[in-house]
Parts: structure tokens; sequence; C-alpha cells
């Protein structure tokens, strides 16, 4: 076994960049347990050496040299002791070998184990380091397989796991496609050959991270992304601000162009981008496009809104099952109440929480600059 065990643990120490000195220690360690079990006593104290030149295994016990002999077969007398070698004082501990005749067989299947488990634990490692700053980023990668389950997919020769919940609804996959996702776990710590790599499409993340790569303004700081709510598959919102040029025609691009690769990717998804305001007023309104705000009422300490808008546009700013105004809450982290005009002028003083001149949208807000400059040149 012993060439063959060094030419086994070369290669591993090799292959998978660990420190062969940590497979031997390792596998010493393992062989006295093996040795424990099978021929020793728990008590005994023994030790293993491994020749790193032949790859020969021996065992020996290590018996304490004391004055008073109490554990004959784990202890030496001190005049046993000087017989031996003169220099030997109390405390010292002097080697027996104790190899087993058949303790081959018993120390193969141990290496075999130890060199596993250190492959096992190499490749996880190694997997950990490689990925442990790619959270949080998005990566292309290629389709491999599908269970019941999962999708695994290939990223940089490394596989990751696309659960059912992570995939995007209105998407199927084949396999050797190309699809980007979103990487949002590495985990070493998990049984098996590797670390667990989890990736998503559908964490709003992808969303940021795609507009990071298709909108330079964002990627230079120019713009900041403030916040993002999604449905996967169906809609999102993406609310951008900037204190130098218009966050929304830079995210949108010549003619939607920018946008509209991202929709791509998304296999059709629908995006609101919406301008991020430090005013909840202007915010919650702009949040709930594309639907018309007549008024807004907020109520700080609760971090509520009461959104009132035309009548024909209630169902519009509520949205199909509730999600346009679903997704404006998640945007703007604001409770809103939608109402109608009508039902705004039955509302009563304790429905009106505090009451702000009335949210301008973004069209009308920039007409309300240009008039206030014209006056001003007047």
């Amino acid at each position: 076994m012993g060439p063959q065990l060094l030419e086994a643990i070369e290669l591993i120490a090799q292959e998978k960049e660990i420190d062969k000195t940590i497979i031997i220690d390792a596998l010493e360690q393992a062989l006295i347990l093996a040795y424990r079990k099978n021929f020793g006593k728990d008590s005994e104290e023994v030790k293993v050496e491994f020749d790193q030149t032949t790859g020969d295994i021996r065992v020996f016990a290590m018996k304490k040299v004391v004055e008073r002999l109490t554990h004959p077969d784990e202890q030496l007398s001190l005049e046993e002791a000087h017989e031996i070698d003169p220099t030997y004082e109390l405390g010292d501990y002097h080697k027996v070998e104790v190899t087993p005749s058949d303790f081959g067989r018993v120390a193969a299947q141990t290496a075999k184990q130890v060199v596993t488990q250190k492959m096992r634990e190499a490749e996880r490692q190694r997997i950990y380091n490689h990925f442990a700053d790619r959270e949080d980023e998005i990566m292309t990668g290629i389709v491999e397989r599908q269970d019941a389950r999962n999708l695994y997919v290939n990223l940089e020769n490394i596989e990751a796991v696309l659960t059912t919940h992570e995939q995007m609804p209105n998407e199927k996959y084949g396999i050797r496609d190309r699809i980007k996702v979103y990487v949002t776990k590495v985990d070493p710590m998990v049984k098996g050959s590797g670390a667990s790599i989890l990736v998503s499409r559908t964490h709003p993340g992808l969303l940021k991270r795609l507009f990071e790569i298709e909108v330079p303004e964002i990627a230079d700081g120019v713009v900041e992304v403030k916040s993002v709510a999604r449905e996967a598959g169906d809609r999102s919102k993406i609310a951008v601000g900037s204190d130098e040029i218009d966050p929304v025609g830079a995210c949108v691009g010549p003619k939607g162009a920018r946008v509209q690769k991202i929709v791509d990717e998304l296999n059709g998804e629908k995006i609101d981008i919406v301008r991020y305001s430090d005013n909840p007023k202007e915010y919650v309104a702009n949040a709930l496009s594309p639907a018309q705000v007549v008024d807004v009422y907020v109520n700080e300490p609760a971090k509520a809104t009461i959104v009132v808008v035309p009548d024909f546009q209630l169902s519009l700013a509520i949205g199909k099952r509730g999600q346009n105004a679903r997704l404006a809450a998640k945007l703007t982290g604001w409770k809103i109440d939608i109402k109608s005009e009508t039902e705004a002028q039955t509302m009563t003083l304790e429905d009106v929480f505090s009451k702000e001149e009335p949210a301008l949208e973004p069209i009308e807000a920039e007409v309300a600059a240009d008039a206030v400059e014209a006056e001003g040149e007047e």
C-alpha cells in the first residue's frame, strides 16, 4: 500500500492545492483511532508514524517512565528505562513498536477514508475561496442538468444550484442554455463533494445588477439605485436618483434601448423606473406610476399614506390583484391606502392624518420648475 498511498497523497496535494502534511497529519490521527478500536485500549497512549519516503505505517505504544509501576502495560519503571537508555528521566516516554501483523488492512481502509474526506474538504474550500467574494454579484452560466426540484448551472466549471423557488415562473430552461444568475449564497459547510453555490433568477438584486451593467451612469455612481421591488416574471419597480442628471432618462436610454435589453433578459418582465425623492409625497406618487395621483396624505410616525387618484385611475393605481400598490409599498417602505376622488370626499378628519401639498408627477414638477425659473427671469 505504501507507494500507492504516497502517490495518491502527492496527486491530491497538487490537484486540490492542499499541503500534503495536512493529509498526513489527519491520516496519522485517524490511524490512532483505528488501532485503538481494533487492537488496543482507549486509554493506551499510542503514536502512528507514517514514513513519507516508503509509505510504511508503524504503530508505537508510548510507555511513560515512572518511579513505581501501577499499569505495567502502559508504564516503564525508571530502572528498566535506564537499562534501555541512561538518559531517560521520570515523565519521559519510551516507544515500543506494537504494529499488528494485519494492521495493513485496517490502515488501507482508514487511509482511503481520510484521503476521500480531505479531497472533499479541499474541494469545498477551493470553491468557497473562488466564490466567496462573488456573493451578490451577477454571473453568466450554462444550464447543465435538471431534476424534479432544481436546475444546475455551470459557473466557471463549478456547479451552482437554482432551486424551483428561485426560477422565474414565465421561463423554461433547456440544457446548454446560457442564463444570467444572481449569486445569493456561498456555503462551504455542506455535505457532499463541494461547497454549495446558490443562485437566483427572481432576486431583486438581479434587476439591480442588470441596470448597473446596462447603464454606465449607475456603474459610475452618477445615478444611484435607491430601491428595488420585484415580482419576478411579471412586474418590477426600481427607484433611481441623481443630483446631476435625469436618472429615469439615463436608465431608459435612447429610444428605450437600455431598459429594453433588461426586459429581454428577464423574458418580458415589465419594469417601472421611478424617480426617487426624499419627500415621501413625491416618492409615493412616483412609485404608483403609471397611475396619476391627485393628492397624498402622510402620517410620518406610522409611515403610512393615503393616496387620492382620479376615479377612472383607481383600478390602474391598485393594479391587477393589487400588484401596482403592493410593489409601490415595497419600493418606498411606506404603507399605501389608495382612494378615488369620490371616496376622498367622504373622508373624516381622522382619516387625514397630516395634509400636505399635493404631490406633483415628474412631468408636472419639471413644468412647475420651469415656470418658477421663467418668473425669476422676468
